[in-house]
């Protein structure tokens, strides 16, 4: 084929390609595709030619933004968790802390109800779990719920409660906030109780070296599942000068971000619930150890690491956007 005829022949494509460009990646890998196929042809036949030059830096072209795209896209992964997601967890620090307390607060509560009536724990836990530990103690293991059945199926269902119930927790918020209370109080007191009933056995230290490998995360996913409901609607309570449905998008979106991030928090949680927890036995220095790393991740990354990345200069505009300090 001629110079002249190959140009011809596929000038109006290259000029569609230059003044119509496209952002889809499926149609910016056909005609990078297609761009290929024209270079290689244009070098074989026509390798000192303007037009292979010209062919060639359309390819570049694209490829660059196919390229600069992904980089883009991984870059903003990068920075959600990295910067984003952190200070939008500082700017509900307080909020937070008020449903740590208001959590912690039934838990002490169901505790101290616990002491005072034999027959809460029982009330609150189900005569039919109370009798199935009772019986584990009294054959020598008194965890041995945590051993019963497939470790896989174990944990898919335990992920999925635990999702469940944040999620309940975080819808509850649509209701002024009082479902989300009202789920919070409920699981406090169910925590209290559990909690007191295995000290009040003289199983506290253990029960807290077994049950909370996987309840460091568990407890507190569900806490900031708690934080998350509130966020939702404090924007319709507390809209400060935007509109009432303007703050309530916006305080919306944080909250639906905040939920969105537990997701492997509790897949992590159920994970040592089915995997770990059951070994009832294991070296205490192992059970530290989770225990430790747990608390170090919930209270480092969603507490301390805000903090220092609001104190490094960074905020978020009113898009939602990071903004990097000025120096």
């Amino acid at each position: 084929m001629r110079e002249t005829t190959f140009i011809k022949k596929n000038l109006p494509r290259w000029k569609q390609y230059q003044e119509e460009p496209t952002e889809d990646p499926d149609e910016m890998a056909a005609r990078f595709t297609s761009l290929l196929d024209d270079l290689a042809y244009a070098k074989t036949f026509y390798s000192f030619s303007k037009v292979t030059g010209y062919i060639n830096s359309m390819a570049a072209d694209i490829y660059q933004r196919i390229y600069g795209n992904r980089q883009e896209k991984d870059a903003r992964f990068l920075k959600f968790f990295a910067y984003e997601l952190p200070l939008i967890f500082r700017k509900y620090h307080r909020l937070l802390l008020f449903t740590a307390i208001f959590f912690l607060l039934f838990c002490i509560m169901s505790a101290f109800s616990a002491a005072r009536d034999e027959t809460f724990v029982r009330g609150v836990l189900g005569d039919e779990y109370v009798s199935m530990t009772e019986r584990n103690i009294s054959n020598g293991d008194p965890f041995g719920v945590y051993g019963n059945g497939n470790e896989l199926v174990m944990f898919l269902e335990i992920a999925y409660n635990n999702i469940y119930v944040a999620f309940l927790c975080f819808v509850g918020g649509a209701f002024m906030g009082i479902g989300t209370l009202y789920l919070l109080m409920k699981n406090g007191v169910m925590l209290g109780a559990f909690q007191y009933y295995f000290f009040a056995k003289g199983l506290g230290l253990k029960s807290v070296l077994v049950i909370w490998i996987h309840g460091t995360l568990e407890i507190s996913a569900i806490v900031i599942a708690g934080t998350a409901g509130l966020v939702m609607i404090s924007g319709l309570i507390f809209p400060g000068t935007r509109k009432r449905l303007d703050a309530l998008k916006k305080t919306a979106r944080d909250a639906v971000k905040m939920l969105i991030c537990l997701i492997p928090v509790f897949l992590t949680a159920a994970f040592l619930e089915g995997f770990v927890t059951r070994h009832t036995k294991m070296p205490m220095a192992a059970s530290i150890s989770i225990l430790a790393l747990s608390l170090a991740f919930i209270v480092g990354y969603f507490v301390v690491y805000p903090i220092i990345v609001y104190r490094s200069g960074f905020r978020l505009d009113e898009a939602g956007k990071v903004i990097k300090p000025v120096k």
